[in-house]
């Protein structure tokens, strides 16, 4: 099969899609909605997220030193776009989409309560990366609803509903069904 050069652009799809929220020094919340996300170690837990220093919660992130990722499922995709096409500067979030603004356990911006996981992090690093800074963040807490958890107290993917991105077409997808577990094809090859 013949392949054709595209022009350059992280042409990685799916994305996770998160939703962060943050909060400044005189307590206003603020969320953002972010698909540069992903883990970048296991142990201690961490995550990245990569924001525009031109967006209303870079200058939070900052300062506060933490974010919360709030994983949002399908039936938040509207209140998640939104989020993501509207500046905190100008429009208090959690109002206009009636999102509900939880006190975190360990920091103080807060959790969305209609996500179903929540992760507390604390920011370790900062790596200015270009058109993007990447804060990298510790997981300090892990928040689940018990309503998404399977047999094993881990996260069941199909009830969570979690979504992705595509960021070639801008799309939202959803996650529809297991191919493969880890390790599957172990002793095959």
């Amino acid at each position: 099969m013949a392949k054709r050069c595209l022009e350059l652009a992280p042409s990685l799809f799916l994305t996770p899609v998160v939703m962060v929220t943050c909060q400044d020094r005189d307590n206003r919340v603020n969320i953002i909605t972010l698909a540069w996300v992903g883990v970048v170690n296991s142990e201690p837990p961490m995550i990245g997220i990569a924001v525009r220093p031109s967006r209303f919660s870079h200058g939070i992130i900052r300062e506060s030193g933490e974010f919360v990722v709030n994983v949002p499922s399908q039936d938040l995709v509207r209140e998640t776009d939104f989020c993501g096409i509207t500046s905190g500067e100008e429009v208090d979030k959690l109002s206009a989409t009636g999102l509900t603004a939880v006190a975190a356990k360990k920091l103080r911006a807060p959790l969305i309560q209609e996500c179903p996981v929540n992760l507390e992090c604390v920011v370790r690093e900062i790596l200015g990366l270009g058109s993007h800074d990447l804060f990298i963040g510790e997981v300090v807490m892990v928040h689940v609803e018990e309503t998404v958890l399977g047999p094993r107290q881990s996260i069941d993917v199909e009830k969570a509903r979690p979504f992705a991105y595509c960021p070639g077409v801008g799309q939202y997808w959803n996650l529809k069904e297991p191919v493969g577990t880890h390790g599957f094809t172990r002793g095959q090859f």
